[in-house]
């Protein structure tokens, strides 16, 4: 995770590849049900940062680095496209089609996940800095400066560009957590 950046501009080109690249993740009957708000360059970035870490949050905060990345994409899950997909004949005998609270899992917050993850290791392929991190409570002000449609759910955002290697680089307060060991988590043929 990159929490430092250079404000170093992503070429248009790069930018494309990386979204492009995080379409094409599997997705329940290929329902395709994520949106990407791209958000590029100083005064998008700002609007961004204005709505979600206004005033005096914003100079106290832990990592000032993170503020320079010069591409922000907030992914969005959309419930709906699954319902419509779900409602198509060949998926209609599954019942989902009604309504979302058909699904006992939401694959739209799923896919949205994968999307999310794509974009993320196809930024560090690229030899980019990525951080995922949540909108919290912040998720209706982003939605209202950036005119998302209220129907959709925010996954999270990620932060893209060029690590800088300031001193923003100090690891965050989980990293000293150990891993759970393989053994702990993996339960072969049964629990």
């Amino acid at each position: 995770m990159t929490r430092s950046f250079s404000e170093e501009p992503i070429d248009e080109a790069v930018v494309e590849s990386l979204l492009d690249t995080a379409r094409h993740v599997p997705s329940a009957g290929s329902s395709q049900g994520f949106e990407f708000l791209v958000l590029a360059g100083r005064e998008q970035i700002d609007r961004y940062w204005g709505v979600t870490l206004p005033g005096a949050k914003r100079s106290g905060f832990r990592w000032q680095g993170l503020l320079r990345a010069p591409l922000l994409v907030v992914v969005y899950a959309d419930a709906d496209a699954y319902v419509a997909r779900y409602g198509e004949a060949d998926k209609s005998s599954t019942g989902l089609g009604f309504d979302r609270d058909a699904w006992s899992t939401p694959y739209w917050l799923v896919d949205a996940s994968f999307a999310a993850l794509g974009l993320q290791l196809a930024a560090i392929d690229a030899g980019l800095g990525v951080l995922f991190f949540g909108v919290f409570d912040h998720e209706k002000a982003v939605a209202d400066e950036f005119g998302v449609p209220a129907s959709l759910e925010v996954v999270g955002a990620l932060a893209i560009g060029h690590p800088d290697g300031g001193d923003d680089t100090e690891p965050g307060r989980s990293v000293s957590r150990l891993r759970r060991p393989l053994d702990d988590m993996v339960h072969r043929g049964n629990w």
